[in-house]
C-alpha cells in the first residue's frame, strides 16, 4: 500500500528567469537607494540557481541574506 504523506508546507519555484525547479533557499535583498532599511524583498532560488541570483543581487551592491527555504505549518 503507498501512503502519501500531507502536500508541502512550500510550494515554491525558483525565481531565475525560465526555471521552473522547486525552490529550497530564501534570499532576502533590498535596494538601498529606494527601499527603507526595513523593507526588503524575498526572492526564492533552487540549488542551482542560488549562487547566481545572490552574485546578481551583491554585484549591485544590494544587501543580501541567504538562507534556507524553510516550510511553515500546514494551515488546519
Amino acid at each position: 500500500m503507498n501512503e502519501v504523506g500531507p502536500e508541502p508546507a512550500v510550494d515554491a519555484t525558483c525565481s531565475r528567469a525560465g526555471c521552473r525547479a522547486a525552490a529550497g533557499w530564501r534570499i532576502d535583498w533590498r535596494n538601498p537607494r529606494i527601499h527603507a532599511e526595513d523593507r526588503r524583498k524575498t526572492w526564492v532560488a533552487c540549488d542551482e540557481h542560488v549562487g547566481y541570483l545572490r552574485d546578481f543581487l551583491t554585484a549591485r551592491d544590494f544587501p543580501v541574506w541567504v538562507a534556507p527555504l524553510v516550510p511553515t505549518e500546514t494551515a488546519r
